[in-house]
């Protein structure tokens, strides 16, 4: 079981993506509606991975992983968007994202990449 912070600016995202972590047995420890936020709550939380969507206001997905991973290299995040280009895919993995999710969620997918990355 893992400590999870979901960071998404869609609560239905944050929903979707917590009642599928539940069902793994995961703890989602907090919720962030921007990038802003999931730094503030990272650093109180140190959560065991971070589920991190790209396009949220205030600050991106893709500033927020660089700014956790400057502070906490060994940090754990998952990327996740609706947007599948490579280039976006290679900008999270260049951020420092472990891996890269598209939605809508696919639950085998998700748990696949969380084991994954949490192994």
């Amino acid at each position: 079981m893992a400590r999870i912070l979901i960071v998404d600016d869609a609560k239905f995202m944050r929903v979707t993506l917590g009642s599928i972590l539940k069902k793994a047995d995961h703890e989602i420890v907090g919720e962030a509606e921007d990038g802003k936020e999931a730094v503030h709550l990272y650093n109180q939380l140190q959560p065991d991975l971070v589920m991190m969507d790209i396009t949220m206001p205030e600050m991106s997905g893709l500033v927020a992983v660089r700014v956790i991973k400057r502070d906490n290299p060994n940090a754990k995040v998952i990327m996740c968007s609706a947007m599948g280009q490579q280039k976006v895919v290679v900008e999270s993995i260049e951020a420092g994202a472990k891996d890269f999710i598209i939605k809508p969620f696919d639950e085998g997918r998700v748990l696949e990449a969380v084991n994954r990355v949490l192994s």
